[in-house]
């Protein structure tokens, strides 16, 4: 499947810290969303994060900055899913420059009905 572009949302002043940058874990949690989006498509229905594996944040993100999140599924178990989300900030509107802030690794599980852990569902074949 490769990476995909998950989400992108502006970062605004709510989400900031008092120095003036957004706060790691609003941006954690963007990760997640981004994570999941692709682990529910894989899953076919409800899943759940089990772990965060790796997260290093490499600049910060600013007020007004837009962040996009890319996922990739890099791994899969009987009913886990490993995704690698790499988050870019686009900010300077006038003379665009797209940088790289973050990357992380987290694992879901599938659920079924009664959320417990299921068996993911096989690929679909294109014939």
């Amino acid at each position: 499947m490769g990476r995909i572009p998950a989400i992108k949302v502006a970062a605004m002043p709510k989400d900031a810290n008092a120095g003036g940058s957004i706060f790691g874990g609003w941006i954690m949690s963007q990760i997640d969303i981004a994570g999941a989006v692709l682990a529910v498509e894989r899953a076919k229905g409800r899943v759940v994060t089990v772990a965060v594996n790796s997260m290093a944040f490499h600049e910060p993100v600013y007020v007004g900055d837009i962040v996009s999140c890319y996922a990739e599924i890099i791994k899969t178990g009987r009913t886990s899913i490993t995704v690698k989300v790499e988050v870019y900030s686009e900010r300077n509107p006038l003379h665009k420059e797209t940088v790289k802030v973050t990357a992380a690794q987290l694992t879901y599980v599938a659920l079924d009905e009664a959320r417990k852990p299921r068996k993911l569902p096989d690929l679909e074949t294109k014939a």
